[in-house]
């Protein structure tokens, strides 16, 4: 039973997110089920990763493992882990960065897409991602499983005001571009700084209008096809990896 006013652990389940909470921080997983009837190498290992991190693994039945809150496709493995303590803030991490690449997302309250947008923040080498506490979709099991480890390793910053932390961004010469598919130019035909904040909104309803005005620009991406939009974290990946493209070219 968790002492009164202690964080109540959360649900992990999935290989990667498991693993990738064992790597992060070993201590923070208090025990791990494993179905009972998976003996592949890929239990084995995890049971080994577990072992030497001195976590309790348990062998359990599929049946069990249903039974877990997020359920859902959980391969086998379900773990159970505190919830991160909150890291570095916003300024924290930027106190370290010489060009940051980050990422914020306004309105985007499915684990899903939460999930997804991780996985591609964390992919693209982005240093952060930022979200407003009152319109956002926290860290769950579900958003574990679909970031497939990136949960437990790219920080997220949900945050009071999400205006004013764009105001203190820009104040840091960190440029906040958002995407709008009613700006004139696309990502492709501007100038993009180094230091950046891509903004993205919900995908249908796009950003709150004060997060629009607070952009230094806006850019669109090119829609060639019979659709109209895309998935927020598929326009987060074109986004960030323009951002990559070009830092590398430079």
């Amino acid at each position: 039973m968790s002492a009164p006013g202690a964080a109540e652990p959360r649900i992990v389940f999935g290989f990667h997110a498991v693993l990738a909470s064992l790597r992060a921080d070993a201590a923070s997983v208090i025990e791990i089920f494993v179905d009972e009837a998976r003996n592949d190498a890929r239990a084995k290992d995890l049971a080994a990763a577990a072992g030497k991190a001195g976590i309790k693994v348990m062998r359990v039945s599929a049946k069990r493992l249903d039974g877990f809150q997020g359920g859902g496709r959980h391969q086998g493995v379900v773990a159970r882990v505190l919830p991160r303590k909150p890291g570095h803030s916003v300024d924290e991490l930027l106190e370290t960065i010489d060009r940051p690449l980050l990422l914020v997302l306004d309105g985007v309250t499915d684990p899903h897409n939460l999930g997804a947008c991780l996985r591609v923040a964390n992919a693209a080498g982005a240093h952060g991602v930022i979200a407003p506490k009152d319109r956002a979709a926290g860290v769950s099991a579900t958003v574990s499983k679909v970031a497939s480890g990136a949960a437990e390793i790219t920080p997220y910053f949900m945050v009071t005001n999400l205006a004013r932390t764009l105001r203190e961004l820009k104040e840091r010469n960190i440029w906040v571009v958002g995407t709008d598919e009613r700006a004139e130019k696309t990502l492709y035909e501007v100038d993009l700084p180094e230091s950046i904040a891509w903004v993205l909104g919900a995908e249908g309803e796009g950003m709150r209008r004060l997060t629009r005005e607070t952009c230094d620009l806006l850019v669109r991406v090119p829609m060639l096809g019979a659709v109209q939009s895309l998935n927020v974290s598929v326009a987060a990946g074109v986004c960030l990896f323009e951002s990559v493209r070009r830092r590398t070219a430079a």
